[in-house]
C-alpha cells in the first residue's frame, strides 16, 4: 500500500500532545490491489470484494472496499500520528461512501479529548474520497508509561 503523509511527525510523546491538535493529513489511493489483498488477508470472502463481474451484478460499478481494511487503515493512519507504542483502547467508526479503485481517500483528525491521569487521548477523524466520507468515529488510544518522557 502506497501513501502519502504530508507531514513527517509523531505524536510519540504523550506530553507533547495538545487537545485540537491536528494529525497530519494522509493520502490513501485506492487500488484493485489494496482492496482485494485487505478481503483476502482478513478472510473476507464475498464476491464485491475481488470480482469486479459480481460486483456489478449486486449492482455497484466496481469491487469495493470491506469494513476490515477500512478499520486496518484507520489505525495506520492514528498509529503513523501518535507512534508505534500507542495502544487503541476503542474504536468507534461508521462506513458512509464506498472505496471503489482508481479514487483517493484522504484522512484528517484531531485531538479531541486528553486525560493526563489515563496518558489517553481520543482521536476524531474522517476519511473522504471523491463521493464524500467514507469512514468517520473516534479512536481512542493510550501510551506505556515507562514510554512517555
Amino acid at each position: 500500500m502506497k501513501t502519502t503523509n504530508t507531514k513527517n511527525s509523531a505524536a510519540s510523546n504523550f506530553s507533547n500532545i495538545k487537545l485540537g491538535e491536528k494529525l497530519p493529513e494522509l493520502t490513501v489511493p485506492i487500488t484493485v490491489a489494496l482492496i482485494t489483498s485487505g478481503a483476502i488477508a482478513t478472510r473476507d470472502f464475498f464476491p464485491g470484494h475481488h470480482d469486479k463481474d459480481a460486483a456489478k451484478e449486486l449492482g455497484s460499478p466496481h469491487i469495493f472496499m470491506n469494513i476490515l481494511t477500512t478499520n486496518a487503515l484507520v489505525q495506520g493512519f492514528v498509529e503513523k500520528w501518535g507512534g508505534s507504542n500507542i495502544r487503541f483502547t476503542n474504536l468507534n467508526i461508521k462506513l458512509g461512501m464506498p472505496n471503489y479503485p482508481g479514487d483517493t481517500m484522504v484522512f484528517t483528525g484531531e485531538v479531541s479529548m486528553l486525560d493526563p491521569n489515563n496518558q489517553s487521548a481520543v482521536v476524531s477523524l474522517v476519511g473522504k474520497n471523491s463521493m464524500g466520507a467514507h469512514v468517520s468515529g473516534t479512536v481512542s488510544i493510550t501510551w506505556p508509561r515507562d514510554f512517555v518522557q
